[in-house]
């Protein structure tokens, strides 16, 4: 039986006698927004499965105390997204434990979606076929609610058997480390400070006008966040770069190539055009720039690095994705910076033999 949780009486009850380990997940929407809409919150408690309805007046303050209680553990699948939803809830999460990347750990391949996971273990085949819907309407289907329920259903039965798997494999400590990070960056509200990072197209491009691209980009994560609607509808990659490579000169000029873009209305388009005609300042030539492609000398040093992580990801029967992505190897050797996402126990595996391939 399913309990639906609209009432904070109800919420207070569900809790009141939580154990130590919960089972949680959420449905959300984002497809005009750019904060992500909490449309549902699923728990399993102590075996008891709760639907909590975030669209009715609800108070979260019991279940965020709950989450962030640090000796509990919440068992989530792929929490990323769902953490970012449950933020805007007011909850935050204290000790994670996340089935896809404990699946990785335990030997089961990266990225496992949550239903094949289920049949990996229990051999139970759960149904996909509520994955697009709308989970904000109200009344929910009796599918939406059984696809709902079935989410945490099967965690706490996953938790038991990955935790013994990463045990006997001496890895409980790194899925810990991992699981902290995926919170850490979770917790970050501030928008990234070097978005131009991520176009290598312009990574040819004179400082100047990589500057102004950073500062296009920088403008339309503020705007998104001020104005709750998808950064691309305001200005996507594509315009982003024509406006910094060739900036318009009246408003007119702006309004025509601009056209289409769904969320910039007058007034953005206002504050756009003062943010490319701007001249640039000392502060805005502070940034780091864009990485160029790696050379053919360059090539050959990355194919040398994936081997070492390929031969330590194979000793270890890991994915080599989970220990070192390529884009990693790329900035280390860029910068000769050890990347901040390999510290902790994959520095002490890949630092010296990565460090030791890099020309001197």
């Amino acid at each position: 039986m399913t309990d639906w949780i609209t009432r904070d009486d109800a919420l207070q009850a569900l809790l009141e006698h939580t154990p130590a380990t919960l089972g949680l997940d959420t449905e959300f929407m984002r497809t005009n927004t750019f904060l992500p809409r909490l449309a549902l919150v699923q728990a399993d408690v102590g075996g008891r499965i709760a639907l909590v309805d975030p669209t009715a007046p609800l108070d979260p303050a019991p279940l965020a105390r709950v989450l962030a209680d640090p000796a509990r553990t919440i068992v989530m699948h792929s929490a990323s997204e769902d953490l970012e939803a449950l933020a805007t809830w007011s909850c935050d999460i204290a000790h994670l434990f996340d089935t896809q990347i404990a699946a990785a750990f335990a030997g089961l391949g990266a990225g496992l979606g949550y239903q094949k996971l289920v049949f990996e273990l229990t051999g139970i085949a759960l149904p996909k076929t509520e994955t697009r819907s709308d989970w904000l309407q109200r009344p929910l289907s009796a599918q939406q609610i059984d696809y709902a329920a079935q989410d945490v259903l099967h965690l706490p039965r996953l938790h038991e058997e990955l935790a013994r798997r990463l045990e006997q494999r001496n890895m409980s400590a790194w899925l810990a480390a991992d699981c902290e990070r995926l919170l850490a960056k979770a917790r970050e509200r501030e928008p990234d400070p070097q978005p131009q990072l991520a176009l290598r197209g312009a990574a040819d491009w004179p400082r100047e006008r990589q500057a102004l691209l950073r500062r296009l980009l920088r403008w339309r994560d503020a705007a998104a966040r001020r104005h709750d609607r998808p950064r691309n509808w305001l200005l996507d990659d594509a315009h982003a770069l024509d406006l910094a490579a060739q900036p318009p000169r009246s408003a007119e000029e702006l309004a025509e190539r601009t056209r289409g873009l769904r969320a910039l209305r007058s007034a953005q388009r206002e504050e756009l055009l003062a943010v490319v005609q701007a001249p640039l300042r000392d502060e805005d030539l502070d940034f780091v720039p864009i990485p160029p492609q790696p050379d053919a000398r360059e090539r050959k040093l990355i194919a040398a690095m994936k081997e070492v992580v390929a031969a330590q990801a194979q000793r270890l029967d890991l994915p080599d994705a989970l220990l070192c992505s390529r884009r990693h190897l790329e900035t280390l050797l860029a910068t000769r910076c050890w990347p901040i996402a390999l510290d902790g126990w994959r520095r002490d595996l890949l630092h010296d033999e990565l460090l030791a391939l890099l020309p001197s």
